[in-house]
């Protein structure tokens, strides 16, 4: 039987490359540590128990080098823009179910994931909604095999809405719970996050 994958984005967690907006208003290194500790915070939570293969795509080039925890599995992004990345990282699976998430979701856990897999039980595929309108994770089962990313407004209160567009008609689309991802520091501020 095909095993599940769980994939999360990531950039190389340095000072310069990540959380730009959220650096804006609380500093460079204040950021940077955040982000730091919220990956790897994610990454130990979600790495345990062999529930489901573990990657990262990671970005840049020089990401690969960073020490990656086990048992967490590297691959380089693809290029092109956030749709094609992550369509490509939604194709790069054994044949078996797929989520993604981001790597900025403070109160992500492993129950989650789960839910999200079994959602994909019965639906062509499955979002985690974010209270700005976008979305923290996607997951496609193996049956869908189309592009619902093509014509999205990304870092917009669109996002969400326009992937599902994407879909057309006749999919079945499941969800699970809306999170806060972390971009600003309004956000780090909120309650919950």
């Amino acid at each position: 039987m095909p095993r599940k994958t769980l994939i999360v984005f990531a950039k190389t967690p340095r000072a310069g490359l990540v959380k730009s907006r959220l650096a804006r208003d609380i500093g460079r290194h204040a950021a940077t540590r955040w982000y730091r500790g919220n990956l790897s915070a994610t990454l130990g939570r979600l790495g345990r128990g062999r529930r489901w293969d573990c990657r990262i795509f990671g970005t840049p080039h020089h990401a690969a080098h960073w020490p990656w925890p086990h048992p967490w599995r590297f691959r380089h992004q693809a290029p092109g823009d956030l749709g094609h990345r992550m369509l490509r990282a939604l194709r790069s699976s054994s044949g078996g179910p797929v989520v993604l998430i981001g790597s900025d979701i403070p109160g992500i856990g492993p129950a989650h994931i789960a839910e999200a897999f079994r959602k994909l039980g019965s639906n062509d595929a499955v979002f985690g909604p974010s209270a700005d309108g976008g979305y923290w994770l996607v997951g496609f089962s193996p049956r869908y095999r189309s592009d619902p990313f093509r014509q999205v407004r990304w870092s917009t209160e669109h996002a969400l809405a326009d992937t599902l567009r994407g879909f057309g008609p006749g999919h079945r689309i499941g969800f699970v719970a809306e999170l806060r991802d972390v971009d600003t520091g309004a956000d780090l501020a909120a309650p919950g996050t």
